[in-house]
């Protein structure tokens, strides 16, 4: 087990359990006794940020949320969709593509039970490859072997599309925990860790502390190939000292990440879920940095999917604007 894999574990560990006061509370006799909520990798940034969410909010409203480790957005969606689990987290490109029933992984399934909760912040693309590689961009990534993280996740979804969207081909993939990715990099079983998660990633923290390494986006060349290939990709920027290597901003494209249900929650579920999120800002910061982002405002990055009646409640509650033809 790698350290940032012993680190991420012994850190899910620690977070506060919920205290039988909490689960005691009186709470809407149509919820559960207990829900779950599907993360994804070990090294990625929904592991963390999952466990801090559930714990955080399972504590505010009395409810016993417990985490699955899962591949990810596009298992999750899965997941959701079947009633598997009750939560999950999925950027909004897969979500799309199991909406329509595009994505070659959704088999032409259209996934139209899922609903919103909240937003959770962009994951953008970037590249890490060990210095002496000579690699600086994404052309010399052509013949190479690339872990991409899981095979269900975003980047194991998105950087096969994009290789074909800039003609960089015969790259091997290879799939994986997102810190198993960093390992392989470090040992030279793979000569590029590409991922996209809230910032910053774990795995790509410790290889900054620990290997001599480059760090990489993409040219405007590339972006403008890329967002015409695929256009639900928006304009992001790694800011500069991100990662202790990572001495400029970077160019490149992200996803934005909502919290997701299935329709059949209770609306009192999802509200008191989406209000306990918001309310709590400053420890859902604590939990995990990339929840910055996670504020109402952040509404606006979902164009398609329909928000839970829950949820939507609470946002007009506080002002803000939810088309009627996104509530679900």
């Amino acid at each position: 087990m790698t350290l940032s894999r012993r680190h991420l574990l012994a850190s899910a560990a620690a977070l506060p359990a919920l205290s039988s006061l909490a689960l005691a509370q009186t709470r809407d006799p149509s919820w559960p006794a207990n829900v779950t909520l599907g993360t994804a990798s070990v090294g990625g940034t929904y592991f963390v940020y999952g466990q801090a969410w559930a714990s955080l909010v399972g504590e505010k409203i009395g409810l016993q949320i417990n985490t699955q480790q899962t591949q990810g957005p596009n298992q999750n969606i899965l997941l959701v969709q079947d009633k598997r689990i009750d939560l999950g987290m999925t950027t909004m490109g897969v979500a799309l593509q199991a909406w329509n029933g595009t994505g070659e992984w959704t088999r032409g399934r259209k996934m139209q039970d899922v609903r919103a909760l909240f937003p959770m912040y962009d994951t953008p693309f970037h590249f890490a490859v060990l210095k002496r590689s000579g690699i600086t961009s994404v052309q010399q990534l052509a013949g190479k072997r690339v872990g991409v993280g899981p095979r269900a996740g975003t980047p194991g979804t998105y950087f096969p599309l994009m290789f074909q969207a800039l003609g960089v081909e015969n790259v091997t993939i290879r799939n994986g925990q997102a810190s198993d990715m960093g390992s392989q990099l470090g040992d030279g079983l793979i000569d590029c860790f590409a991922f996209a998660a809230g910032l910053p990633i774990a795995a790509y923290s410790e290889l900054s502390n620990t290997q001599d390494v480059v760090f990489f986006g993409f040219s405007d060349a590339d972006l403008a190939k890329m967002q015409a290939a695929l256009p639900e990709l928006s304009p992001s920027t790694i800011p500069k000292g991100t990662y202790k290597q990572m001495t400029e901003d970077q160019k490149t494209v992200g996803l934005f990440n909502f919290a997701i249900t299935n329709k059949a929650i209770p609306d009192s579920l999802a509200y008191a879920i989406v209000k306990a999120v918001h309310e709590n800002h400053e420890a859902m910061v604590k939990g995990h940095a990339a929840a910055a982002e996670t504020i109402p405002q952040n509404v606006s990055k979902n164009t398609f999917l329909p928000f839970h009646p829950g949820a939507a409640k609470y946002y007009r509650e506080k002002g803000i604007t939810i088309a009627d033809k996104l509530v679900g």
